[in-house]
């Protein structure tokens, strides 16, 4: 099992901090310049954990449709498990976590955590979805997105909500949009036009967990 520490270097020229797994190395020395290093006294709260967060106040369904990334993948599994996210549907060519070990190393066991299946075609997946009364969003810039920031459930308010994100290059089929009930971008002031998948799929999720909750 691992356990970090925190170490600093002792030479004023240098004085690298960063943390080390005990229970592995043994060294005394810097890395960077060589100094004797000095072990970083851990706080009292870093041993306390923090009180776990209410679960969401909905059910979410993820639907991956077309990444190509297993790393991408991997991270959506973290985030999925950090909010609460029931089921991830795994559709098209996504990777899955019994086909790539990269996946798995990213995902570091929430792969394990969080349901997921795989499907060829999504269309099915929504087609099945919005007959047990699903509302259905998309991750998409295009026309007629609005900004999360801007976005009000309205009617979806109630319902278990599906969260689409698609191909990092070719975004969200076309097929699927339709079976939408709304489309959210995230705002972009920087000069790229949009934010990894992983990380986009992340910010919306807990948004809809834990800011879009019902009676939030």
């Amino acid at each position: 099992m691992a356990i970090y520490v925190f170490f600093e270097c002792t030479r004023s020229t240098c004085r690298l901090r960063f943390p080390l797994d005990t229970s592995s190395y043994r060294g005394l020395f810097c890395p960077l310049c060589g100094g004797v290093l000095r072990a970083i006294p851990a706080s009292a709260e870093a041993d306390s954990p923090s009180p776990a967060p209410a679960p969401p106040g909905r059910r979410i369904i993820g639907i991956l449709d077309n990444i190509r990334s297993a790393f991408n993948v991997g991270g959506i599994f973290r985030t999925a498990d950090g909010a609460g996210v029931e089921h991830l549907f795994l559709c098209g060519i996504t990777p899955t976590p019994s086909q790539q070990p990269s996946l798995v190393k990213t995902a570091l066991g929430a792969e394990k955590a969080v349901p997921w299946s795989t499907h060829p075609n999504a269309l099915t997946v929504l087609e099945k979805m919005r007959d047990e009364g699903f509302g259905i969003l998309a991750l998409e810039r295009t026309v007629g997105s609005v900004p999360i920031q801007e976005f009000s459930l309205g009617a979806m308010e109630d319902r278990p909500l599906g969260l689409i994100v698609g191909h990092e290059r070719a975004g969200v089929d076309p097929g699927l949009l339709e079976y939408c009930d709304g489309l959210i971008a995230l705002p972009m002031v920087g000069r790229k036009a949009s934010l990894n998948a992983a990380v986009a799929f992340g910010v919306a999720a807990y948004w809809l967990a834990f800011i879009q909750a019902p009676g939030v």
